[in-house]
């Protein structure tokens, strides 16, 4: 087979959707010795995701209000048998089969949570993408039901890919964890939140929950907000200033992703209260480096952690304030779930990540 995947969105973003891409890649360059595979880059991408698969460069850019046009233009030439469209929406032709990677439905469910552009693009988009795929890998089993519910695709047309977590992501020594810290100029104790800062993440609701957190525990120790600034931003810093706790909430933008493990090492608790996730990488991280999570009890994040850590209602501040407590305070607790991260890490790799999305190439090409 001739495969193409496309992986223009690494050029425009980081974290997430990128990492996914990145890492089948790296995975499938491993896993797949047989097939002809052809990277597709943005044509300003410098980084190449792959030595040994082709690249093909692309101008037509992610996102655009022609794209599934123009990007089937530039595709015909390349004849591909199966194209893995991995930002959801496919071209109008340019192969013989179509992979498409549904994330998840944040769009459908939280329509408020996306900026015009985004709502526009994915909303007007998502039932003819789906229509259009031969195959629908998603990176959760909540994912899936909701596509199923909400799109109406038959089950049997998606696959479940969960994502798997770096070997960089484990417990360091401590000299390693020490450096980092003090090159981001962290504090000795802090709650930990990994995320882009937009309204979905939740990290208003996350903030009025530390408000309460410090109301009763007044030596609580201080919010971390380590991501890159996403829509809506500035309410996001507003609310922080109107909370009057500026001085406990710290925010360190893009961070390195070297220096990801020894952040979550170094941090108490992890705390994800989005109010939706495709998947969540950050509590897969923090767990695979033996640091406590507490998440939403919502989407994809259960289906992460397992019996791992707290899993609470992200609309209950309380409830969240509460897990925080408990997490940081209750140390027989705390080695329990731990050790119990640690052993759930171990069964997301990126290698079966892989696989699935060879599975579901093998798949289209062998029906009809």
């Amino acid at each position: 087979m001739h495969i193409g995947i496309d992986a223009r969105l690494t050029y425009y973003r980081v974290g997430g959707i990128s990492t996914y891409i990145r890492e089948m890649i790296k995975a499938l360059e491993v896993l797949d010795t047989t097939h002809q595979y052809t990277i597709l880059h943005s044509r300003k991408a410098r980084e190449n995701l792959s030595p040994r698969f082709r690249r093909f460069n692309l101008w037509t850019p992610s996102h655009n209000r022609i794209e599934r046009l123009a990007l089937a233009v530039e595709l015909t030439r390349l004849r591909l048998d199966v194209l893995h469209s991995t930002d959801y929406i496919p071209p109008l032709w340019g192969a013989k089969r179509y992979v498409i990677s549904v994330h998840d439905l944040t769009f459908l469910h939280y329509p408020q949570f996306l900026t015009r552009d985004s709502r526009r693009y994915y909303n007007d988009q998502i039932r003819a993408a789906v229509n259009q795929a031969d195959h629908i890998l998603t990176l959760s089993k909540a994912s899936k039901r909701d596509i199923v519910q909400l799109l109406g695709v038959p089950a049997d047309k998606i696959s479940v890919q969960w994502c798997g977590v770096d070997s960089t992501f484990r417990p360091l020594p401590i000299d390693v964890v020490e450096r980092t810290r003090c090159e981001l100029e962290l504090p000795p104790t802090f709650i930990l939140f990994v995320g882009t800062f937009e309204p979905r993440k939740n990290i208003a609701g996350l903030i009025n929950a530390y408000q309460l957190l410090r109301a009763r525990w007044k030596d609580a120790p201080p919010l971390v907000l380590v991501g890159k600034r996403g829509w809506m931003f500035e309410e996001t810093m507003a609310h922080i200033e109107a909370s009057g706790l500026r001085d406990h909430i710290l925010w360190r933008e893009n961070v390195a992703h070297e220096s990801l493990p020894a952040v979550y090492n170094a941090a108490s608790v992890l705390v994800m209260p989005s109010h939706y996730e495709g998947f969540g990488l950050p509590p897969l991280e923090a767990m695979a480096c033996g640091t406590i999570t507490v998440v939403s009890s919502r989407s994809s994040l259960p289906e992460v952690v397992g019996d791992v850590g707290h899993t609470v209602n992200p609309d209950d501040q309380a409830a969240i304030a509460d897990a925080l407590h408990h997490a940081l305070t209750d140390d027989v607790w705390r080695t329990t779930m731990r050790a119990r991260g640690l052993e759930r890490a171990k069964i997301f790799t990126w290698e079966r990540t892989a696989r699935i999305a060879l599975d579901a190439y093998h798949t289209v090409m062998n029906t009809r």
